[in-house]
């Protein structure tokens, strides 16, 4: 470390003792700026836009179509043999007075119906009716069941072949047990001596 820092103050010396040549680096004056003198323009006002009126059209109201008497009638229904899906319905109004059904197969199997009506005087009342579906029944073919056949199958017992390799003949030893003993460290500590000093007067 000591070699580094002696060679980069050896380096620093020669570079200020002008050895080293230096790029030559030339200032100038920077030429002076003079402002121009500022003109004052004067502007026109710009004649006043006056917005033409704009003309309001009124529209009359146009009234929404109201029918005083409705009538209507409508229905549908849907059998799907494959999913099982089976429901309808059917509905008729005659001024404020509806009437109206619908049914559907319900999970448990039954058919619910719903009768319905609804008017100004009574307001909405339904009547729900449950029936249970005829059950389908479908007469299953007859199944027979043959006995299982016995069969008896014999198995030859394999051929007994010794083949005998001759080994070497490997013995171990069992482990010699080794008894270590060691004795206890000596405590070299003697009992401190006991002085007595006799002074005579």
């Amino acid at each position: 470390m000591a070699f580094k820092f002696v060679t980069f103050a050896a380096l620093i010396a020669v570079a200020r003792a002008g050895l080293i040549a230096s790029p030559a680096v030339s200032y100038a004056a920077a030429p002076a700026v003079v402002a121009a003198p500022i003109t004052k323009v004067a502007y026109a006002a710009a004649p006043a836009v006056v917005a033409a009126p704009v003309a309001k059209v009124a529209y009359a109201a146009q009234p929404e179509e109201y029918d005083a008497n409705p009538h209507y009638s409508f229905s549908y229904g849907i059998s799907d043999a494959l999913t099982g899906d089976s429901k309808s319905q059917q509905e008729s109004r005659s001024g404020d007075v509806v009437q109206g059904s619908y049914s559907v197969v319900d999970p448990d199997g039954t058919k619910r119906t719903v009768e319905y009506t609804a008017d100004p005087h009574n307001g909405f009342n339904a009547v729900v009716h449950r029936e249970p579906l005829a059950a389908k029944v479908v007469a299953a073919a007859p199944v027979a069941y043959a006995a299982p056949v016995a069969k008896t199958i014999s198995y030859a017992a394999p051929v007994a072949t010794k083949t005998l390799v001759a080994s070497p003949a490997i013995s171990y030893a069992a482990p010699v047990a080794k008894t270590i003993s060691y004795a206890a460290p000596v405590a070299k500590l003697a009992a401190p001596v006991a002085y007595t000093t006799a002074l005579h007067h």
